[in-house]
């Protein structure tokens, strides 16, 4: 792969309202009857959509351009002639013939044809909130994105099986044009980085007894690409990104954005770092006091503050977040009316 000079950097971010009444209708119309994954938490709306802008502003003022991925709905607050701000719908970069989609992996494969995306940038989830100042360099160096290169085993989740398909369904496509133990002796340093999680120098070193791939490890935080990646994957796996676009919903047999970050990764695309230094990541409960501590103390720079499916008194839950994020974003910023 051409390696690409540092440029300017995008964000994207995707987003939906769970509660519009013409969404839900229209996602009824086509709701199949076989078992997929369309859990309630997938879609519902936190109401903390306005911190994420609020983070982006005071802490990556130096991003180029928002790229704001809706299925047509906006927040009532959001300032729509921000000049930072691109309003992204879905019939405006995913060919028609795949939409409606319900399905976060189909919007998620199509990012290189939105209409002016930078070469480089960073995909957010809207669960994904920035809480101290971040540089350029925390997500590129030299064109190149910043992540981790290290193994895991896929895991048979009956908490969650349809992930434990979806990775190995990745791993399995990586598998193809990419050899285990030829791959860490071509490029070692990046398997072995110093500054690495410790534990993570212990799964390289235990996985390399296994010729074959059984999983790699990504961080579930925001994701740097390159454009030049999704072109090429598609180049090459056409039929398999096409055939996870007819699934409306989340499906099994589905690819995901994470096939596209660990090819960046085995093709030497990237520069190693510890990623996870700087990153928190929490499942939402009834007690979130740890989340509490990490939004006002600041001490990592992203959050992902996730909606897991397990029972919540969501109304009480969804108003502490807020007042904890409000404590160190209270001004309103150029993305709100």
């Amino acid at each position: 792969m051409q390696q690409q000079k540092q440029g300017p950097i995008d964000f994207v971010i995707t987003w939906v309202d769970g509660g519009d009444p013409a969404w839900r209708a229209e996602k009824a119309k086509y709701q199949p009857k076989q078992e997929t994954d369309d859990r309630e938490e997938r879609y519902r709306d936190w109401g903390l959509l306005k911190y994420w802008f609020r983070g982006v502003e005071k802490y990556a003022p130096w991003v180029r351009k928002i790229h704001f991925i809706t299925w047509g709905h906006l927040p009532s607050w959001l300032n729509t002639d921000n000049p930072k701000l691109h309003i992204v719908r879905h019939e405006d970069y995913i060919p028609r013939e795949f939409l409606p989609v319900f399905n976060s992996n189909v919007l998620e494969l199509y990012f290189h044809r939105i209409e002016g995306l930078s070469e480089q940038f960073v995909y957010f989830n809207d669960d994904m909130f920035l809480t101290s100042p971040l540089h350029k360099s925390d997500f590129f160096r030299d064109g190149k994105p910043c992540d981790m290169l290290a193994f895991q085993p896929v895991v048979a989740n009956p908490a969650n099986p349809v992930m434990s398909h979806l990775y190995l369904n990745n791993t399995l496509i990586l598998s193809k044009y990419f050899n285990k133990r030829e791959n860490v002796k071509k490029q070692p340093g990046a398997y072995f980085k110093i500054g690495y999680p410790p534990l993570y120098f212990f799964y390289n070193l235990l996985e390399m007894a296994f010729p074959l791939y059984t999983g790699l490890y990504t961080v579930h935080g925001a994701m740097p690409f390159c454009k030049q990646t999704y072109r090429e994957i598609w180049e090459k796996e056409k039929d398999v990104l096409e055939e996870t676009s007819r699934h409306r919903f989340r499906n099994n047999d589905d690819v995901t954005p994470y096939l596209f970050r660990e090819w960046q990764k085995l093709s030497g695309n990237f520069y190693p770092k510890n990623v996870q230094k700087n990153f928190r990541y929490f499942n939402v409960d009834n007690s979130n006091q740890a989340l509490f501590k990490a939004i006002k103390g600041q001490k990592a720079k992203m959050l992902c503050v996730n909606d897991a499916n397990v029972p919540i008194e969501f109304e009480r839950v969804s108003r502490e977040i807020d007042r904890a994020f409000a404590e160190i974003l209270p001004s309103p910023c150029s993305f709100e009316k």
